[in-house]
């Protein structure tokens, strides 16, 4: 295949929708180079925004910018393009994490194309959600989303949850007590007024959802224990649903397809009309990470515990502008 180039304003409309990706602390760790004379759109890892204390590793930021490439290729779909991924196509350079080649040769890929719809209606939310069961057909859907990504999704019976609702407790204490890695946190949130500074990163104080009262449940408080005006407090359900998102490796490579695998899921549930929410807390700690798993499914790395369930859509988190995140190479007009 021969890739083709992509105008100004197509580009600008595919890397938009790759923007609206989640990622850990909504950082949005991620750029993209446009190269005009080879028609390939590069996907680097911007380190600059990347989490040393929450993330030394790097994994999370993997994770973000795998959900930014399959954000990518759905856009890309829907816009009637062919996409051809290479995850790491060059080993000398560690932040170059995948090359897009665009072409409208042949069949997009429809499966991906049907998600689109759902890309500006994903959020993540911390609200309570309601005891309903999730429909067998549409978890089934949820996993193959996973498995379409080389990942594996895995629903854990209550007595796991119930574990990691605990692990969730031990998380939080031991982030309690850690000073930078509670400074790294109230880095990006966002506690003041909208209005004040409109922010275009971090977790603004109106996607923080209420403060919890009663049991534990496995949502980032991102107030810290902090007041917030007008916040208000709220029960949330005793048994959430859980869905374990995991690889059979873990590495770079596993991490990007992880995230591609995540976003699939999420945009899964968002068109089935479920909401949702990352939960991390556990994957920050090695020790926790590797008791998260579930051992009736045989997962060897869980990469992300999602929190699904029927209730409040959550308030959309603020997104970078495409100008910040997108460098075309001489030769090519810019975009607006």
């Amino acid at each position: 295949m021969t890739a083709q180039q992509v105008d100004a304003n197509t580009l600008t409309a595919l890397v938009a929708d790759a923007t609206a990706a989640p990622s850990l602390h909504n950082a949005q760790p991620w750029r993209f180079r446009y190269l005009s004379a080879e028609g390939v759109l590069r996907l680097h890892a911007d380190v600059s925004r990347a989490l040393p204390r929450t993330d030394p590793d790097g994994r999370g930021l993997h994770v973000g910018c795998g959900a930014a490439l399959l954000n990518l290729r759905v856009a890309a779909a829907a816009a009637g393009w062919t996409a051809v991924v290479r995850l790491l196509p060059d080993p000398a350079d560690p932040t170059l994490l995948a090359e897009v080649a665009l072409d409208t040769t042949g069949p997009p890929d429809q499966a991906l194309a049907c998600l689109y719809p759902a890309i500006p209606r994903r959020h993540s939310s911390r609200h309570p959600f309601s005891e309903r069961p999730i429909p067998a057909d549409l978890q089934d859907r949820m996993r193959e989303a996973a498995d379409a990504e080389g990942a594996q999704l895995v629903f854990p019976g209550a007595w796991h949850v119930q574990e990691l609702l605990e692990l969730v407790q031990d998380a939080e204490g031991r982030e309690a007590l850690d000073p930078a890695l509670r400074a790294e946190t109230a880095h990006w949130t966002r506690t003041g007024p909208p209005d004040a500074s409109p922010a275009s990163d971090g977790i603004p104080v109106e996607a923080f959802g209420p403060s919890r009262y009663g049991p534990a449940t496995p949502v980032r408080d991102f107030a810290a224990g902090h007041a917030v005006p007008g916040r208000g407090s709220a029960v949330f359900e005793k048994l959430p649903h859980i869905a374990l998102l995991g690889t059979g490796h873990d590495g770079p490579a596993d991490w990007l397809r992880a995230g591609q695998a995540l976003e699939r899921v999420l945009l899964t549930a968002t068109a089935g009309g479920l909401v949702a929410s990352m939960v991390s807390q556990t994957l920050d700690w090695p020790e926790l990470r590797w008791v998260t798993r579930d051992p009736s499914s045989g997962m060897a790395q869980v990469q992300m515990v999602i929190r699904l369930g029927y209730g409040p859509v959550g308030h959309p988190s603020p997104r970078r502008p495409v100008h910040e995140v997108l460098d075309v190479v001489p030769g090519a007009v810019r975009p607006h």
